[in-house]
C-alpha cells in the first residue's frame, strides 16, 4: 500500500444518503451513476461505486485511468470485478454494511411465512374472515411450522449478517445451527459443514440460505437439499438468485415436498413476469428489498481514505 500515491479526489454517488468526513486534501466528487462519466473521471484517484449499471460502470473504468481504489457499497464486489478496472486497482467491499438490515428483511419473511401472512393478505382481498387462520389453534400442529418457538433454523451461509439474524431468532424460541465451510462455533452458535446436512435438514423447520454468488454456490440449494427437508419447512433465500435452483424448488413445492417459500433473490432480476414462482401459492416474492440501504458506508470510506492516505491495509479488501 505505501507505493500508492495519496487519494486527492474521489467521485461518490449522488444518490446514496450522507457524506464521509474527508482530510483537508481530499476532494469529493458527486457523480450520476446513470450518466456517462464526469470530467473529473479523469484525474480520480478513488471511487465509491453504488448502484451502477454495468455499462456505465465499463465506462467509469475506461474513462478513469488513474484509479488506484474502487470501494463498492455493496457486500459482493462481482458488477466491479466484471466492470474492466485495471488488475492494480484495490477493491474493497462492503461487507457489514448491510448486516442489519438483511436480517431485519430474513426475519420478516421467516416470520410472513410461519404466520401465514400471504394468507392473511389474501383473504383480506377478499373481504374473507378467515376463520382457518385465527381464533384457537395449536402451537405446533402437526406437519406445519406456525411459530419460531421451538423451530429448528438451519442458516446456510454463516458470516456476518447470520451474527446478526440469529440472536433475533434465538430470542423468539428458535434453535439455530449454521453452516459453513469449517465446522465448529461461530458467534456462540454450533456450525456445521455441507456434509453434515443429511443429519441436520430432516430435523429443520426453516432453511435460510446467505450463500454468495460463486462457483461453489451456484444451485446448492437444489433437488438433492430440498429432497432433504421435511415436508412442513420453509426456505427464506435472501443470499444471492443463483444459488438456489428455482426448477427444484417449484417442483418441490408441487410435490408437497416443502411447505413454501420467501425468496428475496432470483436467478434473473427483475423476475421476469412469465416466471411461475409469481403465481405459485406457496411463494412470497420479495423484489431484492432486504438490503438496498448501506448503514454506515461514510464511516467505512473515510476510514479507507486514511489508511490509503497512510499506506496501511483498507478494510474489506477484495482478493482479486
Amino acid at each position: 500500500m505505501a507505493s500508492y500515491r495519496p487519494v486527492t479526489t474521489i467521485l461518490i454517488p449522488r444518490d446514496v444518503d450522507g457524506a464521509p468526513s474527508l482530510p483537508s486534501g481530499v476532494v469529493a466528487v458527486p457523480y450520476d451513476v446513470t450518466a456517462p462519466p464526469p470530467p473529473q473521471a479523469a484525474e480520480a484517484d478513488a471511487l465509491v461505486v453504488w448502484g451502477n449499471p454495468p455499462d456505465r460502470l465499463a465506462e467509469l473504468a475506461a474513462a478513469a485511468p488513474r484509479l488506484r481504489w474502487v470501494q463498492t457499497l455493496a457486500a459482493g464486489p462481482d458488477a466491479v470485478l466484471a466492470a474492466g478496472f485495471a488488475d492494480d486497482v484495490v477493491v474493497t467491499n462492503g461487507r457489514g454494511l448491510h448486516d442489519a438490515t438483511v436480517a431485519e428483511h430474513v426475519l420478516a419473511l421467516t416470520l410472513a411465512c410461519v404466520r401465514r401472512v400471504p394468507d392473511l393478505v389474501r383473504a383480506q382481498a377478499e373481504h374473507r374472515w378467515a376463520h382457518e387462520l385465527g381464533g384457537l389453534q395449536p402451537l405446533h400442529p402437526a406437519g406445519a411450522v406456525r411459530t419460531l418457538i421451538g423451530a429448528q433454523v438451519t442458516v446456510w451461509g454463516f458470516g456476518s449478517i447470520a451474527a446478526r439474524l440469529a440472536p433475533l431468532l434465538i430470542g423468539l424460541g428458535a434453535r439455530v445451527t449454521g453452516v459453513a465451510t469449517s465446522a465448529g462455533e461461530r458467534h456462540g452458535f454450533p456450525v456445521v459443514t455441507p456434509a453434515d446436512l443429511p443429519d441436520v435438514l430432516p430435523r429443520t423447520d426453516v432453511l435460510i440460505g446467505l450463500l454468495p454468488a460463486l462457483d461453489a454456490t451456484r444451485h446448492a440449494i437444489g433437488a438433492h437439499v430440498l429432497d432433504l427437508l421435511p415436508s412442513r419447512a420453509w426456505v427464506v433465500n435472501a443470499g444471492r438468485g443463483s444459488t438456489l435452483d428455482e426448477d427444484a424448488l417449484l417442483a418441490a413445492l408441487r410435490a408437497g415436498g416443502v411447505a413454501g417459500a420467501a425468496l428475496d433473490v432470483f436467478a434473473t432480476e427483475p423476475l421476469p413476469a412469465d416466471s411461475p414462482l409469481w403465481s405459485e401459492p406457496g411463494v412470497l416474492v420479495s423484489p431484492h428489498a432486504a438490503g438496498g440501504r448501506p448503514v454506515g458506508w461514510t464511516d467505512l470510506v473515510a476510514d479507507n481514505v486514511d489508511r490509503f492516505l497512510a499506506g496501511r491495509t483498507l478494510r474489506n479488501v477484495v482478493d482479486r
